[in-house]
């Protein structure tokens, strides 16, 4: 079985389920999960958690993301980008002034209603499937936050821009309510993921590329390990008597490690004696004693 995160590139026409459906097949195992949802019609950066490295994926999809996309003025859709129907045109802002301002105004803290065409379930039911069925049913808001929105250019009625955000922010969704407050309604041209989990489009890998790397026996050398992500705790390697209990997730003392635990720290990479990753231990408060996270267990 492969453990550690695969950065891919997700490209147009996929979902990501159908990413992962495409790796179970492609790297025969069953335990594989994505790290936040790309629209079919979206593409970019989708890391991709293996085996044992299905425990972080919460932690890669909380952090934050970045897009590059592309905002067209006058059309809105029912599904907030181009692929949907058309429910209004009107003639869209010529001033630039104007359209900079109100996509820059919602930089910080914003809260956002979620659009039907999502994977979001409401008492059970997956509100893509409500809207298919020409049901729409209310929607909570939800805290997201902008850090940052910079306009690379706009041009025949199109505005391409980069966005900084926290995770849940749904682009199409802040391209029309920015069309609302200009009064003459958007949709979602493009939109490229450039960001995620820590990984950059350059360090992404095309399904194909992934498929003929397998069959050559060199997949390896694509899959990021998995303390990788975790390199900003200190790191602790167990004395060789101690690495059973390491592999069993018991608890461990401060005798046991090779070297002297950092006591500041909440969180630690933990090795055992051959230097192979085992898992992350956090710290309990008031004594050193180091307790299992997540790992290879």
């Amino acid at each position: 079985m492969y453990n550690g995160i695969l950065p891919v590139y997700k490209e147009k026409g996929y979902t990501s389920f159908d990413v992962v459906a495409c790796l179970r097949k492609i790297l025969d195992q069953k335990k594989i999960g994505h790290t936040g949802t790309l629209d079919p019609d979206a593409c970019g950066v989708l890391p991709v958690c293996l085996g044992n490295a299905t425990k972080i994926v919460q932690n890669l999809t909380d952090s934050g993301k970045q897009y590059r996309a592309q905002m067209l003025l006058g059309v809105r859709t029912d599904t907030q980008d181009i692929s949907g129907n058309v429910i209004s045109e009107a003639h869209p802002e010529k001033d630039s002034e104007k359209i900079k301002n109100a996509l820059l105004s919602f930089i910080g803290d914003y809260d956002q209603t979620p659009p039907m065409y999502s994977a979001l379930k409401v008492n059970g039911k997956k509100l893509c499937d409500l809207a298919r069925q020409g049901i729409e049913v209310e929607r909570k808001s939800r805290h997201v936050h902008i850090y940052d929105i910079v306009i690379h250019d706009i041009n025949n009625d199109v505005v391409d821009f980069t966005v900084d955000c926290s995770k849940g922010t749904y682009i199409r969704t802040l391209i029309d309510d920015a069309g609302g407050k200009l009064g003459c309604g958007a949709c979602m041209k493009e939109l490229l993921r450039t960001k995620s989990g820590g990984f950059e489009l350059d360090d992404c890998f095309r399904l194909e590329e992934i498929k003929s790397t397998v069959e050559e026996s060199r997949i390896d050398d694509m899959i990021i390990s998995t303390d990788r992500f975790f390199s900003g705790y200190p790191k602790l390697t167990v004395s060789g008597e101690y690495n059973k209990l390491l592999y069993n997730g018991n608890s461990l003392f401060r005798n046991m490690f090779s070297e002297e635990p950092d006591q500041k720290a909440d969180m630690y990479r933990v090795y055992d004696s051959l230097g192979s990753f085992v898992g992350v231990y956090t710290h309990d408060e008031g004594k050193f004693k180091l307790r299992y996270f997540f790992g290879r267990n």
